[in-house]
């Protein structure tokens, strides 16, 4: 037998509502809103723990809750909810029936080491993408989805402005976020972890660049992209083992970072025989 909510004042859709909106709510508890069952199939793999799984029988069958049943860790409290709750739940238009809430990991820079010196599961030369203080949702979003596409061992959001949590990260990113090995910290702290493991860092820039199809992504990379409006900070033009730059042909300068990132991290991956 499984719980069932029919009363909009239920003290749990009032906590979920917080956790949507609430940057806040998701640090004090540890917890976040998944919404969507491919979002949540892949949250499983990833191995995230869900507290509790909400359905609406009237939209998603039984046979699909039963998958998820089979699926999710035996902790994980499923209930039952009305079409009226799941619709002033859902964030979509497109209605799945579903909506989780889960608990965070820790995403600083140690959990992307074991007891080695060496990003694990990685190859030799590990390939890193970092983005800089992206402020757009939907591009932290497209920039997972680019990451997941090629790959990469890991993501690394330096200076993030939003927690990596936020519903429309989820959202844009397709489930990105479970898919990719990710991690934030400081710009400082993540120059000390690359150099620490002598991983070359390569900067989107525009100053003191070469055109990045010159350079050799064969060995341990980072690829550093920044804010479309101001590009990277100071200390990581300092700290560049050498900046690139993508030739333009037209007359607007400047690029999408994700679709940036993209041509960049493809480069690498073609240079690796990918």
């Amino acid at each position: 037998m499984h719980k069932i909510i029919t009363s909009l004042q239920n003290p749990l859709l009032k906590q979920l509502a917080l956790l949507q909106e609430k940057s806040r709510e998701r640090r004090k508890t540890g917890l976040f809103v998944i919404e969507g069952q491919r979002e949540i199939s892949l949250a499983i793999k990833g191995d995230y723990l869900l507290k509790t799984l909400l359905f609406c029988s009237e939209i998603i069958s039984e046979e699909e809750v039963f998958t998820l049943k089979e699926s999710a860790d035996s902790e994980t409290e499923f209930i039952e909810i009305t079409s009226e709750i799941y619709q002033k739940l859902a964030y979509r238009s497109s209605t799945e029936g579903i909506i989780a809430v889960a608990y965070s990991k820790p995403l600083s820079l140690e959990n992307l080491l074991p007891t080695t010196n060496h990003l694990l599961p990685s190859p030799r030369y590990p390939l890193i993408l970092i983005a800089e203080a992206p402020e757009k949702p939907g591009n932290i979003g497209a920039l997972l989805r680019t990451a997941d596409a090629a790959n990469v061992d890991a993501v690394i959001i330096a200076n993030p402005k939003t927690d990596m949590y936020n519903p429309n990260i989820i959202r844009s990113s397709v489930g990105g976020l479970f898919t990719n090995t990710i991690a934030t910290g400081s710009t400082s702290e993540i120059i000390s972890f690359l150099k620490e493991r002598n991983i070359n860092i390569y900067c989107a820039a525009l100053q003191a660049s070469v055109p990045y199809h010159s350079c050799d992504f064969t060995k341990s990379t980072a690829i550093v992209v920044g804010a479309e409006a101001t590009g990277l900070s100071e200390v990581w033009l300092k700290n560049s083992t050498q900046n690139i730059i993508i030739p333009m042909q037209g007359e607007i300068d400047s690029m999408n970072v994700s679709v940036a990132a993209g041509i960049l991290i493809f480069e690498a991956k073609r240079q690796r025989g990918f």
